[in-house]
C-alpha cells in the first residue's frame, strides 16, 4: 500500500507541473507574440518480477510483472508556429511573418546593467530623453536594441515609421529626411534550450555552458547578406499561438489524471487503516 501511495503522489506532484504550464498558456492567450508551452512526460524506473516457471498464459507482451514508480515531467517545449497576424496599421506596429525569428530587446539588469533578451511581441512606442530625442521601446519600457546592439535613438520631431526590405527601419521627418536603422533580428536554431523571462520574453539559461552549448549553436544574429532572410511588415502584429480549445482539453484530462491518482491514495489509506484495525 505504501508503494501504491508513494506511485501515485509522485505522479500527482509532475501533473500539478503540467496543470501549471496549461494555466500560464491560457493567462498569455491574448499576449502578442506568446508561443505555447507543451508538457511531455516520461515514465520513472520500474521494478521487473520474472515469474516465467508460474506464468503459463499466453500473452504477447513480455513475460513477467513491471511494477511502476509513476511519471515524471520530460520536458516543457516551445511550439515555434507562426501566430495569426492581426492588422492595426499603426507605424510602430511590426510583425514577423517567418518562425524562429526575434527582436532583440535590452532589458535591466541589475545596477546599471543591461542583458538581451528576446520577444516576437511588436508593438513598440516613443519613450523621449533629456536631450531631445526619443527612444523607441517596448510596451514595458524596454529599449529595442539595432544590430549593433545599442537602443534605437532617433530627433524627437518624428513623422512616421515604417519598416524596409531586410528589417530597417525608416523614420521619416517633416523635412523630408529619413533615417534608417537596422533593427537587431535573430533567429532561434534551438528554440527549446532558451529560457522563458516573463510574458514574452525569452533568453538564455544560466546554465547554458554545462548544458554543452555556445550562444553560437542556439541563435543566429541575421546581419549583413542574412539579413534578406528577415521576414517582418510594419501595421501589424502576430497574435498568440495558444489554442484554447486544445488547452481546455488537455487541462480537462490532466484534472482527470489528478483526481485519479488522488483516490488511488485515498484507497491505499483505507485499506491500510483497515489491516492496521485487524485484532
Amino acid at each position: 500500500m505504501l508503494r501504491t501511495m508513494i506511485t501515485a503522489t509522485n505522479t500527482m506532484g509532475q501533473l500539478q507541473n503540467k496543470l501549471d504550464t496549461i494555466s500560464n498558456n491560457i493567462a498569455n492567450s491574448s499576449t502578442l507574440g506568446y508561443k505555447s508551452q507543451e508538457a511531455t512526460f516520461n515514465e520513472l524506473l520500474y521494478q521487473q518480477y520474472n515469474n516465467d516457471k508460474l506464468d503459463r498464459a499466453d500473452r504477447q507482451s513480455p513475460v513477467g510483472i513491471r511494477y511502476g514508480s509513476g511519471a515524471m515531467l520530460g520536458q516543457i517545449q516551445s511550439n515555434q508556429k507562426q501566430g495569426s497576424l492581426q492588422t492595426t496599421n499603426r507605424d510602430l506596429d511590426f510583425a514577423f511573418t517567418k518562425p524562429k525569428q526575434y527582436f532583440n530587446i535590452l532589458m535591466p539588469d541589475g545596477e546599471n546593467g543591461t542583458k538581451t533578451v528576446y520577444t516576437r511581441q511588436g508593438d513598440f512606442y516613443l519613450s523621449p530623453l533629456n536631450n531631445g530625442t526619443v527612444m523607441v521601446v517596448t510596451a514595458d519600457g524596454y529599449p529595442l536594441a539595432n544590430s549593433t546592439g545599442q537602443a534605437i535613438t532617433l530627433p524627437d520631431n518624428v513623422k512616421s515609421f515604417a519598416i524596409g526590405d531586410g528589417g530597417v527601419l525608416e523614420a521619416s521627418y517633416p523635412n523630408g529626411d529619413v533615417i534608417r536603422t537596422d533593427v537587431a533580428v535573430t533567429e532561434f536554431q534551438k528554440p527549446q534550450l532558451m529560457e522563458k523571462v516573463s510574458g514574452a520574453y525569452v533568453g538564455f539559461p544560466d546554465n547554458l555552458a554545462q548544458l554543452g552549448y555556445t550562444q553560437a549553436e542556439v541563435v543566429t544574429e541575421l546581419r549583413g547578406a542574412n539579413r534578406q532572410q528577415i521576414g517582418m511588415q510594419s501595421g501589424s502584429l502576430e497574435m498568440s499561438n495558444v489554442n484554447l480549445s486544445k488547452e481546455m482539453t488537455d487541462l480537462i484530462q490532466t484534472q482527470r489524471s489528478y483526481q485519479f491518482n488522488a483516490r488511488a491514495v485515498t484507497l491505499a489509506d483505507q485499506m491500510l487503516g483497515l489491516i492496521n484495525g485487524i485484532r
